[in-house]
């Protein structure tokens, strides 16, 4: 009978469906604790087997296996850089598995709540924690950035909580939700909490699905999931870019894919470094240091990103100025300083930024 710890009790047999509460034996409790002790000494966050997570891991071997053999194969890109930076910041590397359960270890993750990344931050906390987000770049996106940030952030959930299910229920549902919910039900601990309807489903799933996929992810063979195909680690040499620089002009002058430079460096959001930015850090294809600092130094401008100086004219608009040069009107905006539905007075000059390979003369 596969037995599973469910608000301190026992439950019946998981293959039958018949979940019937009821009061341990001596034996029981034995078997019990010798259960829970050998999966919780390779965990170091709490680890709970119980209905939900069961149901969970059921879930991620049928109905949801396709995506969740998507998590698993990304897992190993990004598992180790993001664990070594748990480590540095003195938190459970098993928190990492947040990332999993957030957006599949997904750097374009993008959801209806307009939260972006692995660690799926909204705008507003993500800029709390230090995150740039313009429309040159997003460091949400960023699994390293993204990581300490959210390092940061489950850091102040902890000492607010003492308990990192807490802090981790208080990632996905807001630090004053759990303080609220401690003080409307007179408890500390996530499991009575979730059995009463203050917390949305979303965060009362959260723990027993964050567990599943940690029991998952770090023995898939036990759970069916032999037939992986793990991505390589996210591995990289760095280099400092000085002037804003197209990303196909760093591909080519280092005989790499274009794809492989701009999958390391997620935080991009168009075809360049930030112009904003005097000493970018890029990332390149590990062991393509020597000849990418060799080249760059010969690289013509145009090679680069370009400028342009527009003239205003009676009759400009900002919408007339990005048609002409193919851009969009935020970068305008940026570039300038301007907000939106600012008056251009003519004779004002605007910079213009234009791809160094689709560059246009003004007539």
């Amino acid at each position: 009978m596969a037995l599973f710890l469910f608000f301190g009790t026992w439950i019946g047999c998981a293959s039958t469906g018949n979940y019937k509460e009821k009061e341990l034996t001596p034996e029981e409790e034995q078997a019990l604790e010798s259960y829970l002790s050998g999966q919780a000494s390779e965990f170091n966050i709490p680890i709970v087997i119980n209905k939900q997570v069961e149901n969970f891991i059921h879930y991620f071997q049928t109905a949801h296996r396709p995506h969740f053999v998507r998590w698993l194969a990304r897992s190993q890109r990004y598992i180790p850089v993001m664990q070594g930076i748990l480590k540095e910041n003195n938190l459970p590397t098993d928190l990492v598995y947040m990332a999993m359960i957030e957006s599949g270890f997904n750097t374009r993750a993008y959801s209806r709540a307009k939260a972006a990344g692995p660690w799926q931050f909204i705008q507003g906390t993500g800029k709390r924690y230090g995150l740039n987000i313009n429309w040159w770049m997003d460091e949400r996106r960023d699994p390293i950035k993204s990581t300490k940030a959210a390092s940061q952030y489950l850091k102040e959930l902890y000492d607010m909580f003492d308990s990192w299910l807490l802090a981790a229920a208080g990632y996905n549902a807001g630090e004053n939700k759990i303080k609220h919910a401690i003080l409307r039900h007179n408890t500390e601990d996530f499991w009575q909490m979730a059995r009463f309807r203050y917390l949305k489903p979303e965060t009362r799933q959260y723990i027993p699905k964050l567990i599943a996929a940690a029991l998952i992810a770090k023995n898939p063979e036990k759970y069916g999931f032999s037939d992986v195909e793990y991505e390589e680690p996210f591995e990289f040499d760095t280099v400092t870019v000085t002037e804003p620089t197209d990303l196909r002009t760093v591909a080519e002058i280092i005989d790499a894919p274009y794809e492989e430079v701009h999958a390391l460096n997620p935080e991009l959001l168009r075809w360049c470094t930030p112009p904003d930015v005097t000493e970018y850090m890029l990332r390149i294809p590990t062991g393509k240091k020597e000849i990418f600092e060799e080249k760059y130094a010969e690289l013509k401008p145009k090679g680069k990103m370009l400028f342009h100086t527009h003239k205003i004219r009676p009759g400009d608009t900002l919408y007339k100025i990005a048609h002409f040069y193919k851009i969009g009107i935020q970068p305008i905006l940026e570039m300038n300083h301007l907000k939106s539905g600012t008056y251009l007075r003519p004779g004002q000059q605007l910079i213009i930024p234009v791809k160094a390979h689709e560059v246009s003369e003004e007539g």
